[in-house]
């Protein structure tokens, strides 16, 4: 049995919970920690965890909202803590001793139950990595910051039961916002971040009759809103996902569990 919960997804911060459970064991890895440690552990508590029932972190890139506390954390909690090179050298390759482990694309991470695959994507970090997590029976495909579709970013998410997709903007409503030109540049451009469209676009890919869960993540304040995203993804899947749900910043989205 897997399960998986977000404790936030936005600009303001992301951390994303996966937990595999075999018998009376049980094996979780949280995707990124983009808060401060003060507000990570009143979310994990909402959620009936502590830090030290963590068993590794994995961080996807060293943007703020994905990296947040995560090295204080696992300095804190003794918890393995797993990025790319890019990443580490990017956030000044801090000292952290045995705790620190270098992920690399296609290199499957063993936690316990879990089996993690990192994947390189388009986005303007120093090597950004995002996972797909397996307990070997079922697969859940994270993908929350990327700019372009790749095929090597499609074939990781083929097969998956359950998309964790970032719709971060609606097209119209960025072109139309008060960002400045080069910020709506960035946003929209290759290396930036998926619109609603986009987003449709490699669902449509990655559809299969397995396919049962497909939450839009990562929505802007701003520039999008939670019914457009989910317009864009219905359409996309026709209704072969059996939950189509947007994650938010204040509480992200509850346990979602899969046998």
């Amino acid at each position: 049995m897997i399960r998986f919960r977000s404790l936030g997804s936005g600009s303001g911060g992301n951390a994303t919970l996966v937990e595999a459970r075999s018998g009376s064991t049980a094996s979780r890895v949280l995707v990124d920690c983009g808060f401060t440690l003060r507000e990570f552990g009143m979310r994990l508590a909402r959620c009936g965890l502590r830090p030290d029932e963590l068993d590794a972190v994995f961080v996807t890139h060293e943007h703020a909202d994905h990296i947040g506390c995560a090295i204080s954390l696992a300095r804190r909690h003794r918890l393995p803590l797993w990025m790319s090179r890019g990443t580490w050298r990017a956030v000044g390759e801090p000292d952290l001793g045995e705790l620190l482990n270098f992920a690399r694309d296609g290199q499957p991470i063993a936690i316990g139950d879990l089996e993690l695959v990192p994947y390189t994507v388009p986005h303007d970090a120093q090597e950004p990595l995002q996972p797909r997590l397996s307990d070997g029976a079922i697969r859940v495909g994270v993908l929350t910051d990327a700019g372009s579709i790749t095929e090597h970013l499609l074939a990781q998410l083929q097969d998956c039961q359950a998309l964790l997709l970032e719709c971060n903007h609606d097209l119209a409503m960025l072109a139309a916002s008060r960002y400045p030109p080069s910020l709506k540049a960035r946003i929209g451009g290759r290396l930036g971040h998926l619109s609603n469209d986009t987003a449709a676009q490699i669902l449509t890919a990655c559809l299969h009759d397995g396919l049962r869960h497909v939450i839009a993540a990562h929505l802007s304040q701003e520039n999008n809103r939670p019914e457009l995203a989910l317009a864009a993804l219905a359409a996309a899947c026709g209704g072969r996902a059996s939950d189509l749900q947007a994650a938010n910043q204040a509480a992200g989205f509850d346990w979602i569990e899969m046998r």
